[in-house]
């Protein structure tokens, strides 16, 4: 099967990828908003992940939206991107892929090489103050005590991310929907159909080539046109060593 993807791969003209949430737990990212690590986040701050990763909690608890932010968001930055993501900047560099797009807000992506990236939430290293616009290193926000603030004009400095309750900025979307029309390939690795990533996105797409990559089967797959039951880096790993 990875010969035939390779094939596909190679003849197409441009080949969009959706990078889903399972590239990140091959990276060994926890889901913070699943299972114990939920538990044990909620037993902590006595709030949901959802709660005070909001724009409600940001505008009226920012001190604790930053004791949670740098405890349980940021200090995941130590872990490096996985192999599935520089194995992704490879393919990249030797023209299969043409665009990355993503919600997952780690800079993964960016991290691991990959130079054509489409936040669609955002990313850590980008902060700003919402009063003058200057921008801030994530280092900033994390070497900060409790709320970091402006150095110009001491308002709160906020990530430039999107928190639950926030829509997705429209130009980011629309940008994304372009880059999915005018592929010849739509390649989602690393989540089902059903996603959210995947619902937004994949009714743009136009050809009939839409290939999904996931480990784990889901009852939307049929709506893809190849089907790989497989981690995503072992996949890649193996594109990789067939081109040479």
């Amino acid at each position: 099967m990875s010969g035939d993807l390779l094939k596909i791969l190679k003849e197409s003209r441009y080949t969009t990828v959706l990078s889903g949430f399972g590239m990140l737990l091959e990276s060994g990212y926890p889901s913070i908003r699943d299972g114990d690590v939920s538990y044990d986040i909620e037993q902590k701050y006595g709030y949901s992940m959802e709660e005070m990763f909001s724009s409600a909690f940001f505008s009226t608890r920012k001190e604790q939206f930053y004791e949670f932010y740098r405890n349980e968001m940021l200090s995941q930055l130590k872990t490096p991107p996985g192999k599935g993501f520089a194995e992704m900047a490879e393919l990249e560099r030797r023209g299969m892929f043409q665009v990355i797009i993503t919600r997952r807000i780690y800079g993964l992506s960016q991290r691991a090489g990959c130079r054509n990236v489409i936040d669609l939430h955002g990313n850590v290293y980008n902060n700003f103050c919402p009063h003058c616009g200057r921008t801030y290193p994530m280092e900033y926000v994390r070497d900060s005590v409790r709320v970091p603030l402006c150095e110009d004009c001491k308002t709160p400095v906020r990530p430039r991310v999107c928190l639950f309750g926030e829509m997705v900025d429209n130009g980011v979307i629309t940008r994304a929907a372009e880059e999915i029309q005018k592929a010849d390939v739509l390649l989602v690795l690393g989540s089902h159909l059903n996603s959210y990533l995947c619902n937004q996105l994949i009714n743009y797409y136009e050809g009939d080539k839409l290939i999904l990559v996931n480990e784990t089967p889901h009852h939307a797959e049929r709506l893809a046109n190849i089907v790989i039951h497989e981690r995503v880096d072992d996949l890649l790993e193996r594109l990789i060593r067939k081109l040479g």
